[in-house]
């Protein structure tokens, strides 16, 4: 992996770093303005290889209100759809564009693209992670109810990519996580693990009332994803 700094999880940066993002976005967002030139003559190439419309439009926006541009691709429009591979896909973006932005249903794609391309590259979404959403939910909180440190959330639903987010987002932004999830769809322990190690106060529940007493803010997630075929089994086992 080169030098160049990716977003590709809240576990790859140090909490204050994630801190300043949040402080950044906030401003901005108060004197949208202020910052309308920052990425003048910048490019950022989306490739999507499954559907989005809040991250594409999310980035889309930003980077025009930023005064660059964005250009969203598929599989079908680039020479992956005819067999190319991702490195040779990010060697080539790389000449051309400043960043490159990724949503797909294959982390192992997300981490060949880092390997690769030679432009810093942006997690839109993984079957593993989704920090981009976690931030822009970090900030949301924080909005309405005050700094999220030592607050207590409550995740109701699948243990997924969202979940093993806020598990990550626990340890690094410090509030405690409740997480109620059948015992067939818990989170992978390897998040759980990672985030107790930190001395993050995260635990993992089939009691939706334990989960959700004295909670702050409760927060789901689609119950079937776009890559999940279990269909009517899975809203049967998930429902309380």
């Amino acid at each position: 992996m080169s030098h160049i700094r990716h977003f590709i999880g809240l576990d790859t940066f140090e909490p204050a770093t994630l801190r300043a993002m949040i402080e950044r976005a906030a401003a901005l967002k108060r004197a949208p303005d202020s910052a309308q030139n920052a990425l003048a003559g910048k490019t950022l190439a989306m490739i999507f290889e499954t559907p989005s419309t809040r991250t594409r439009i999310s980035f889309d926006v930003a980077m025009s209100k930023l005064g660059g541009r964005s250009i969203a691709l598929s599989p079908g429009e680039l020479q992956l759809g005819r067999g190319e591979s991702i490195s040779d896909t990010a060697r080539v973006l790389s000449r051309y564009v400043d960043a490159i932005l990724l949503r797909t249903s294959n982390h192992e794609s997300l981490l060949q693209l880092v390997e690769s391309a030679a432009v810093p590259i942006i997690n839109g979404l993984t079957d593993r992670t989704h920090p981009c959403q976690l931030m822009a939910d970090i900030l949301t909180f924080e909005e309405h109810r005050g700094a999220i440190a030592g607050q207590r959330i409550a995740w109701l639903g699948d243990g997924n990519n969202m979940a093993a987010t806020w598990i990550q987002a626990a340890a690094q932004f410090e509030f405690s996580l409740r997480l109620a999830c059948p015992a067939a769809y818990a989170p992978d322990a390897e998040f759980v693990d990672w985030a107790l190690a930190r001395g993050a106060d995260v635990a993992v529940t089939e009691d939706i009332g334990n989960a959700v007493a004295g909670a702050d803010c409760v927060v789901t997630d689609t119950w079937i994803s776009m890559s999940d075929d279990a269909g009517k089994q899975k809203i049967k086992d998930l429902q309380p």
